[in-house]
């Protein structure tokens, strides 16, 4: 049975976050539950079977035993790692909805760098955050009809074994995160940064979310095509920019994006 409620907010959850905002935090309402296959695939259910499901309601697992990543990967969950999904019903006037993978990408990186400094944690296009080049978080976008779940997995205690790339988790960089605390500063985070995808367009959240990105000239790989290059940012549109070794750049605007070496931190 799902436990519904609103959960308080650790002080340190604040800083950098909700910044341009003033006066009281809303905390997004987040509902737990123990155990479920999927949180995107519950949700998705909600909406298809009509059940209005708030924006900004988080429905958040204590354990998932059908998670899942891009491209159909299995996403095997780890107690106490955060597994949670929420829901944006798109309006007209809104910007294309692929960018809101850049939305959820700016909340997690600036929740992250919040509650664990030291990580040091990069986005890496379109829907990873990676801890010294190995992958620790990681966004799944779905649509139906008029309203997109996100849904949003990281490593917070424990990491699976992938075999197609490293995994990290933030514990191992000495971060100690309470699960509920990073669940309410992120969906602090993602109501903030919805706002500014909303009023203030693409390109203002493509500003915010570069810095908080692997440094331009990492060098790439797009996986289907097989194209090597180098990161050179990314377009207003938040298609990224691929440079390729004689000097053109190339516009990805869909593809499974992989680093051809760890980034080097300096």
């Amino acid at each position: 049975m799902a436990v519904g409620g609103r959960l308080s907010l650790h002080s340190d959850a604040r800083r950098g976050i909700g910044a341009r905002r003033s006066g009281a935090v809303l905390i997004p309402p987040i509902e737990r539950i123990a155990q479920t296959g999927s949180t995107n695939a519950d949700l998705l259910a909600r909406l298809a079977g009509g059940e209005h499901v708030g924006e900004g309601h988080w429905l958040v697992a204590d354990r998932q035993t059908a998670g899942r990543g891009r491209l159909g990967r299995g996403w095997n969950d780890g107690q106490g790692n955060f597994m949670g999904s929420t829901v944006v019903h798109l309006k007209i006037g809104d910007p294309s909805a692929a960018t809101l993978a850049l939305v959820a990408g700016v909340a997690l990186a600036r929740t992250v760098a919040a509650l664990a400094p030291d990580a040091r944690a990069q986005i890496k296009w379109p829907n990873d955050l990676l801890v010294g080049g190995a992958k620790c978080a990681g966004i799944l976008m779905e649509r139906t009809g008029n309203s997109v779940v996100i849904g949003i997995g990281v490593n917070l205690v424990a990491a699976p074994d992938l075999p197609d790339r490293p995994t990290a988790t933030l514990s191992t960089k000495g971060a100690v995160i309470d699960r509920d605390n990073f669940a309410n500063a992120l969906g602090i985070a993602m109501i903030d940064a919805l706002w500014t995808w909303r009023q203030e367009g693409v390109a203002s959240i493509v500003r915010a979310w570069l810095p908080l990105a692997h440094p331009v000239g990492t060098p790439l790989r797009v996986s289907e095509q097989g194209i090597d290059g180098f990161f050179d940012g990314l377009a207003d549109d938040g298609a990224l920019r691929l440079r390729r070794d004689h000097g053109e750049t190339m516009l990805i605007h869909a593809g499974d994006v992989e680093l051809r070496r760890p980034v080097v931190e300096g």
